[in-house]
């Protein structure tokens, strides 16, 4: 007994104390010294009226997209559905800017979240990392204002996000006291879903010493990455189940399911079909990968978006809950540079005048059909549409609503 018994026994007891903080954990927001982590998360008053629609897909062309491979040239563009076919069913905004002010950068979280916030913030890492995205808002999100208003789930809220964004997936709430962690969206990626992955196989119990030590310390440092929620593998059960079913599709490996933006696009049309989400933020990237040096990377990840773009309306139309009832808004993150002496020329990092120049359109029930606008507008306009689209006031919004978009 000795020696191996003394060792099975740690082992048992730390798979105990791992089971008992699971359950014990469920919900749990970490208690700071920011107003909406003190104590029990209040509660959504049920006497909010349901949300009846439209439901609403934001699409971000991610990963810094210009005009030139996607609506300045027709004949050639790598957007084909977009341009010739999608654009022509709503009101499409050529002449979307981010604003050339102090403080302003062009880069993928700080777009995404203006996008989300209608208001230009300077961002900066929470952590001081060198290059690193990971942001907090101050003023709410549009799902905030969306959760705040309505009788919505959280797992009717979804951001979904790439494999190697690992900073964005902490957008899903802001730290204004009057909204926060209360209303914040879920986040459907392969991070969370290795949490879950993670969390079941240890509560299996089928490692031996040394895979029960090594995935639970791969566990604790992916939690650990979100400081702000004390359980951070704490997700409803509507999505522990959507996980499930995807584990039980694609299995464990992670060599099986679809990679870059088509497990987005994947992600998404099952979330369609088994969470029913009323608003839910695809954050596409693939064209980024143009920072390993080959131009086709960035050209071939616009057109990987376009399709996934064309399977999310054709999976709309064919869904009668959709169908007449839901409105895409698409829009980039930020642009590109135009710089003909580099080798690839369209980076984001120069802050020229092109990466600040981006485009918008708007798609579906209630929105005018056919329209293109021409007048420059603003990519902090976006939150504020899409609060007009809901029907909720977006009060700490800085961009005009977008008036053209409503038939």
């Amino acid at each position: 007994m000795g020696e191996g018994y003394l060792a099975m026994s740690e082992h048992e007891l730390g798979r105990r104390r791992f089971l008992k903080g699971a359950a014990a954990g469920l919900g749990a927001v970490a208690v700071g010294d920011r107003a909406w982590s003190q104590g029990e998360l209040p509660l959504i008053g049920s006497s909010k009226a349901d949300y009846s629609g439209p439901n609403v897909i934001i699409v971000r062309f991610g990963g810094g997209v210009r005009r030139q491979e996607t609506i300045l040239d027709p004949p050639n563009t790598y957007s084909p559905f977009f341009l010739h076919d999608l654009a022509k069913r709503g009101t499409l905004y050529t002449n979307m800017m981010i604003s050339q002010l102090e403080g302003v950068e062009t880069n993928h979280g700080q777009g995404t979240l203006y996008i989300l916030t209608g208001k230009y913030d300077k961002f900066k890492d929470v952590g001081g990392k060198f290059l690193g995205e990971r942001f907090e808002a101050q003023v709410p999100t549009i799902f905030e204002y969306l959760r705040k208003s309505f009788n919505v789930p959280e797992h009717q809220t979804l951001i979904v996000n790439g494999e190697d964004r690992t900073d964005e997936e902490f957008y899903s709430f802001s730290n204004h006291h009057a909204f926060g962690a209360s209303y914040r969206s879920n986040v459907l990626s392969l991070y969370r879903f290795k949490i879950y992955l993670l969390r079941r196989q240890i509560a299996e119990g089928n490692l031996d010493e040394k895979a029960f030590k090594q995935k639970s310390a791969e566990l604790a440092k992916n939690e650990a990455l979100d400081y702000r929620v004390k359980d951070a593998s704490a997700q409803s059960p509507e999505i522990t189940a959507f996980w499930e079913r995807w584990r039980r599709f694609y299995g464990d490996s992670g060599f099986v399911n679809p990679r870059g933006d088509r497990l987005l696009t994947e992600l998404t049309l099952r979330a369609m079909k088994e969470l029913r989400p009323k608003m839910l933020m695809v954050n596409y990237n693939d064209p980024d990968y143009v920072h390993w040096g080959n131009a086709s990377h960035y050209t071939r990840g616009i057109s990987i978006i376009d399709q996934g773009l064309q399977q999310l309306f054709a999976a709309v139309e064919a869904d009668e809950a959709y169908r007449d009832n839901t409105v895409f808004v698409i829009v980039p993150d930020c642009g590109r540079d135009s710089n003909r002496a580099r080798s690839v020329p369209f980076q984001h990092h120069s802050n020229t005048r092109s990466s600040h120049e981006i485009f918008a359109l708007f798609v579906g029930t209630g929105i005018a059909k056919g329209q293109v606008i021409d007048r420059e507008v603003n990519q902090i306009s976006i939150a504020g549409t899409v609060g007009q689209i809901i029907g909720t006031e977006t009060a700490h919004t800085e961009g005009p609503v977008l008036d053209e978009v409503f038939a």
